[in-house]
């Protein structure tokens, strides 16, 4: 759903609270009624404190909008290089909360099947934020059997028999996670090459070093876990019930070295953030948000967020023929060829109906704040 939904933010009147919403034009779904039937399935069975929820959803003719919890601070891979002391420890610990996300999905019968380091942001800019799991745009609830089989996911995470089209199960988060651990410990992919055919070559063969100097500093307990969870045989390789309880996880053999110069030098090399991600901060223009809503004013006018769009609310629209009354959110501006998806009236007083008002429009750095770009959060 992501090439062709945008996300904005947007805040509850009654609560001021800030939430993702996610806008997708009807015309775009024609023929694809079934994957935003499977994400909103698989979203309103989630309730995990370290995975992002679906607050509310929202009908009208044009579009459909999913009113998703806001998450703001930030990706994995930014804080990481942030920090100025990162260890096998924090490592530990960031993997263990997506472990024990992954479980509860698993417990639901719900499979990811797209995890990797993009889809991990943090909840908040606090030092001891939690990790949110987000965008299940290609997560799938089983059915009555164990395995599937539509091909998904991202190459360089995902399993050896998603490639090989052999049935598949749970086991591929897995496989994920052990790529994910893999990454935090040194930086860089266990699997690389610009040649696709030989990248899922690599994959299929279970084939990754631990290479040195990289690794020389990672303890075998570590090493141990990233290799039960990176195994080539989905039938052996470890639940998240078993990587739980791996001592690396469980007890105490994670290492507590600053790792932080070597891991943050490959992530910049191996993981480079585009311009325009690079430019945006959302805990800023969180911030800024908040000063407009006290009136302070103290950062004048910001480049990215224009005030104008700060404080209009955003215009309910009935459905012609609903005999339910159903508004939406917003209304499509069809006079503008910018792609704005609200429209906005100065003149609207306080008490209109809409549950929701704008805070900007959706720019791509607005969209940001709102976790996934135009991605599904």
């Amino acid at each position: 759903l992501g090439a062709f939904s945008e996300v904005v933010l947007a805040e509850e009147k009654r609560t001021q609270k800030l939430v993702a919403v996610k806008c997708i034009p009807k015309k775009a779904l024609e023929g694809k009624e079934n994957s935003i039937e499977n994400e909103i399935a698989v979203l309103h069975k989630i309730k995990h404190a370290n995975i992002v929820s679906l607050e509310e959803i929202f009908d009208s003719k044009s579009h459909l909008y999913l009113v998703m919890q806001l998450v703001s601070g930030g990706e994995l891979f930014d804080r990481i290089i942030e920090k100025g002391f990162y260890t096998e420890k924090d490592a530990s610990k960031l993997i263990q909360q997506i472990l024990d996300a992954v479980k509860y999905l698993h417990d639901m019968g719900i499979v990811h099947r797209d995890l990797k380091p993009e889809n991990l942001l943090y909840d908040s800019m606090e030092d001891d934020s939690k990790i949110m799991i987000s965008d299940f745009g290609l997560s799938k609830i089983e059915g009555s059997g164990s395995v599937m089989s539509t091909a998904c996911g991202t190459p360089g995470y995902v399993a050896p028999e998603v490639l090989a089209q052999k049935p598949y199960s749970k086991a591929v988060d897995c496989w994920s996670i052990g790529v994910i651990a893999y990454i935090l410990l040194c930086g860089y992919p266990p699997f690389y090459d610009e040649n696709d055919a030989k990248l899922f070559e690599q994959i299929l063969k279970a084939e990754y070093e631990f290479d040195s100097p990289y690794w020389d500093d990672i303890s075998d307990s570590a090493k141990d876990f990233i290799v039960h969870l990176m195994e080539k045989d989905p039938n052996i390789r470890y639940t998240c019930e078993q990587a739980l309880q791996h001592p690396w996880i469980a007890g105490d053999t994670a290492l507590d070295k600053n790792i932080h110069e070597s891991v943050s030098a490959q992530i910049k090399k191996n993981f480079a953030k585009s311009k325009w991600k690079q430019a945006f901060n959302a805990t800023a223009v969180v911030r800024h948000m908040r000063r407009l809503q006290l009136g302070t004013g103290q950062d004048g006018p910001n480049p990215t967020l224009p005030s104008p769009y700060h404080t209009h609310l955003l215009m309910p629209e009935e459905d012609a023929g609903s005999s339910h009354g159903v508004t939406s959110i917003c209304h499509t501006d069809q006079s503008d060829n910018s792609s704005v998806i609200f429209s906005f009236s100065p003149s609207v007083e306080p008490e209109a109906s809409a549950p929701y008002c704008v805070a900007s429009k959706p720019t791509g750095s607005f969209q940001l704040l709102a976790c996934r770009g135009s991605k599904p959060l």
